[in-house]
């Protein structure tokens, strides 16, 4: 009889149906069609190429699995090559392709995480209400800094104005001017 004492156990789930343990990485982008123009660069050539080389269809796994998570150590993860090793290749001579669709790659993910924070902006998200140890419901809550965020982001001349550009035609100049002029004009009324 063998002792199993020692040995590791199994993890314990966290929820009660398992499938119910869901995160972001169940909804991963979609992979990139074999045709993406993304995958179109010229991979970086190697001068005397070993059995371990980054070669060009690692290359271009690389940059498929960094556009599709957005993460450089998991792209690397995926085609077994370290962090040092590829950014030695992108910093190599000839490597101007490579490292342009290495960045295009990288907006890709930016774009979903924009995505991805602007639909949390505006739809918010569920959240368990909970007191004193017991399970109340679920109520949806909103980030107003996030919401804030994309507004003066993306609307950055109606919530955010830099004031060092508001000059004669800009909208709050001409709304300060004509309150101004309002009030300048209601004080000589009074005279």
């Amino acid at each position: 009889m063998t002792d199993q004492s020692n040995s590791p156990k199994p993890p314990v789930p966290l929820r009660k149906t398992p499938r119910q343990g869901t995160s972001y990485m169940a909804f991963r982008h979609e992979p990139l069609e074999p045709g993406d123009p993304l995958l179109g660069f010229r991979p970086v050539a190697h001068v005397a190429p070993r059995r371990n080389s980054i070669t060009s269809a690692r290359q271009r796994a690389f940059i498929a699995a960094l556009a599709e998570g957005g993460i450089v150590k998991d792209a690397a993860r995926s085609i077994g090559a370290s962090l040092e090793a590829l950014y030695k290749l992108r910093n190599k001579p000839g490597a101007e392709e490579f490292r342009a669709a290495w960045d295009m790659a990288i907006d890709r993910g930016i774009a979903r995480l924009e995505d991805s924070a602007l639909a949390r902006a505006i739809e918010g998200e569920m959240r368990w209400v909970v007191s004193g140890g017991n399970i109340l419901g679920r109520e949806r809550r909103f980030n107003d800094n996030l919401v804030m965020f994309f507004l003066k982001n993306r609307r950055g001349e109606r919530y955010a104005p830099d004031w060092r550009n508001v000059r004669p035609g800009h909208p709050l100049y001409e709304a300060i001017k004509a309150e101004v002029l309002a009030e300048m004009e209601g004080e000589k009324g009074k005279e």
